[in-house]
């Protein structure tokens, strides 16, 4: 993923949201828990492939595109009650 405030990238987990060709529309997921912003879930803890099994947050709010070939490897499947809240909130 591209960092929000500099040149450059590293790899982050994310949840796919849609596959448009060649790109894929995606949510980022992170561990920094950023209080008042709207569009933020919060996941279970180690329910994203974290060793160290902390609780991270799918940030729907601010939706980006990136290249499939991006893509290193998959972790899971969503729950279908996530799935639910993400199509509620990244409308």
């Amino acid at each position: 993923m591209p960092y929000e405030d500099t040149a450059g990238a590293k790899d982050r987990p994310c949840l796919v949201i849609s596959v448009r060709g060649r790109r894929v529309l995606v949510a980022k997921i992170t561990t920094r828990h950023r209080d008042g912003r709207s569009g933020v879930i919060t996941l279970p803890p180690g329910s994203v492939g974290d060793a160290r099994g902390r609780t991270s947050f799918l940030e729907t709010d601010e939706l980006r595109e990136v290249p499939v070939g991006d893509f290193r490897r998959r972790v899971g499947v969503v729950d279908p009650v996530l799935w639910d809240q993400v199509r509620h909130l990244a409308r």
